[in-house]
């Protein structure tokens, strides 16, 4: 499948069609009730029609409970977005000033720690390869649900040419419908967000702004940004990981130190030295971070890739957090 199509089937979104189920039922019998026969092509025609997107319901969605955050959790004096309130993405907490392996300066968005084992996303194809344009993908799980990441291992089903898109939404019903489903190695950086959430930055060349895609979970409609600023693969089943070396302005292991302190920056601005190792386009090169944090007596010395792994490590594997890249100066 080519890079043009797997674009496409993770933006495919809107609309809705009825399907047409002529021959569906079976063969015309001889002696049969014509007027039954009608009667249940009709029947099955509302059964199995597309669902509108626009007209359906509409997910609830907390990236800030307890059950959904570890570091970016909600309470009384942090003021993080209420359950379903859009988040604008472009405010602190949510996006870091750094800095690239040569000292250059970056921006990344942080959408928390996630796990390594990419959830499971459906797209769909017809037989001869073609996306179905119009169908959402599906997932299973969202923010707060068991298993949820927002790393996604792209599951191509394949459906006849008479199907029409929105038929299925739900992975119940791909596995009702009996398609076949492909498991691929590709993985996608799509973290759920409330609707009417924004987030303006993007690296790369198709767009500026993070797209906001629609999707299915068990009959409702999320949606999702789409980073693509890299294409990644899993090898073993795994979200690739980079290095990232952070410092805090207190240490952990003293009172009130680590992430709740706050990242130390630059007397002036809000700029850290958080070095990531990778930028998008290097080998290697993972939104999925395994966080390094350094000792802050450091922070001053601490520019590059070179000068990070040369400070005080306090802790090689902190967290695994998922900071997709938006911007390189």
């Amino acid at each position: 499948m080519s890079n043009k199509s797997r674009r496409r089937f993770l933006q495919l979104a809107g609309g809705s069609a009825t399907i047409a189920l002529a021959g569906c039922i079976g063969g015309d019998e001889e002696g049969g009730n014509d007027e039954m026969d009608d009667d249940m092509d009709d029947d099955m025609d509302g059964e199995m029609s597309g669902i509108d997107p626009e007209e359906a319901p509409r997910a609830a969605i907390d990236r800030f409970s307890e059950s959904a955050g570890t570091l970016l959790v909600r309470n009384d004096e942090n003021g993080l977005p209420g359950p379903d309130e859009p988040v604008d993405f472009d405010q602190e907490p949510f996006i870091t000033q750094g800095l690239g392996p040569d000292g250059n300066r970056v921006e990344y968005y942080n959408f928390d720690v996630q796990e390594i084992t990419p959830a499971p996303i459906y797209a769909f194809f017809y037989e001869n390869g073609d996306p179905v344009e119009e169908q959402l993908n599906i997932v299973d799980v969202v923010p707060g649900d068991e298993l949820y990441n927002d790393f996604w291992r792209v599951n191509m089903v394949t459906v006849p040419d008479e199907y029409e898109a929105n038929t299925v939404t739900s992975v119940s019903g791909i596995s009702e419908g009996g398609y076949d489903v492909e498991q691929t190695n590709t993985i996608k950086n799509c973290p759920i967000v409330p609707q009417g959430s924004t987030a303006s930055k993007h690296h790369g060349d198709d767009h500026d702004e993070a797209p906001l895609v629609k999707g299915w979970y068990g009959d409702e409609v999320v949606q999702y940004f789409l980073f693509e600023e890299d294409s990644f693969e899993t090898m073993d089943g795994s979200v690739p990981l980079s290095p990232i070396y952070v410092s805090f302005n207190t240490n952990p292991g003293q009172d009130g130190g680590g992430p709740a302190s706050g990242f130390m920056t630059e007397e002036t601005s809000a700029q850290t030295h958080n070095i990531v190792a990778t930028l998008p386009g290097d080998d290697g090169y993972s939104p999925l971070w395994r966080v390094t944090v350094y000792d802050n007596d450091d922070f001053g010395d601490v520019s590059d890739i070179d000068s990070a792994t040369n400070a005080n490590i306090l802790d090689d594997e902190a967290a695994h957090v998922n900071c997709p890249i938006v911007s390189i100066e």
